[in-house]
């Protein structure tokens, strides 16, 4: 249900480039209105900085295995995501959109590996930057424009919260505060009910037993109320497979676990 993405390319990128004054001096961006890469991806990676506004939205959950981050689900089964249409249009205008999202094409990448420098690179298969569009240029007389610093800001901020991202999931290994996450739901009409499994989620029970040391320092580092967001967003379980029976995207029977 919410496993990681498994590819050499990070999600949606299906090649990346690094931006260049020399080669990219006429590239202009225009604004995605449908992103289609967005058709059929259930779960997106968030930062611990968008959880109180992502859990009004999205249930928060986390992926198995060692290296575990969040997501942000928007669908509860592989292919489905109920916030965009079949074009990739967004059905709600007030909808929180994560950064992972919004800094599509464009990322920072290491050129080598082990370099420790990062480039700004972009997805060159984008339909929202390119030579022969009508857009905002990303170069003025052969530097950067404001376009292009805005957008390299940006994607150093998400880098920023992605590095609190990780320590956030450090600290919450060690804690040992991780479980197993099951949801089951009964769907009307239907005589088996649909259980999602695949994620991880805060054991509650372990949370609220904290104390001493433990318990100071998830005060003290604001873990605690990102915690709680999580958990408080599980509840929007039922209202995103409430949008996948609206728009007849069940599966036919029990999904596979």
């Amino acid at each position: 249900m919410a496993s990681a993405p498994q590819s050499q390319l990070p999600l949606f990128y299906n090649a990346l480039e690094p931006l260049s004054s020399e080669t990219h001096v006429n590239f202009k961006m225009k604004p995605i209105t449908q992103a289609k890469f967005l058709v059929g991806q259930h779960a997106i990676p968030i930062t611990v900085d968008e959880f109180p506004l992502a859990q009004r939205h999205f249930p928060i959950v986390f992926t198995e295995g060692d290296d575990a981050v969040p997501l942000a689900l928007m669908g509860l089964n592989e292919g489905v995501n109920v916030f965009v249409d079949a074009e990739g249009t967004l059905t709600e205008n007030q909808m929180y959109l994560p950064a992972y999202i919004r800094r599509y094409p464009f990322m920072l990448a290491r050129l080598r590996p082990g370099a420790e420098e990062l480039s700004l690179c972009f997805d060159p298969t984008s339909e929202g930057i390119g030579a022969d569009l009508e857009g905002q240029p990303l170069f003025d007389d052969g530097q950067p424009s404001e376009v292009t610093r805005n957008i390299m800001q940006f994607n150093e901020s998400f880098e920023q919260a992605g590095a609190r991202t990780a320590q956030f999931m450090r600290d919450l290994t060690e804690l040992g505060l991780l479980m197993d996450g099951e949801t089951t739901i009964q769907a009307d009409g239907v005589e088996q009910p649909f259980i999602y499994r695949g994620f991880r989620i805060v054991n509650e029970e372990k949370l609220a037993e904290l104390r001493g040391d433990q318990l100071r320092k998830i005060h003290k580092n604001g873990m605690l109320p990102l915690l709680y967001a999580h958990l408080f967003s599980l509840s929007l379980m039922r209202d995103i497979f409430s949008r996948q029976m609206q728009l007849g995207l069940m599966p036919a029977q029990l999904p596979a676990v």
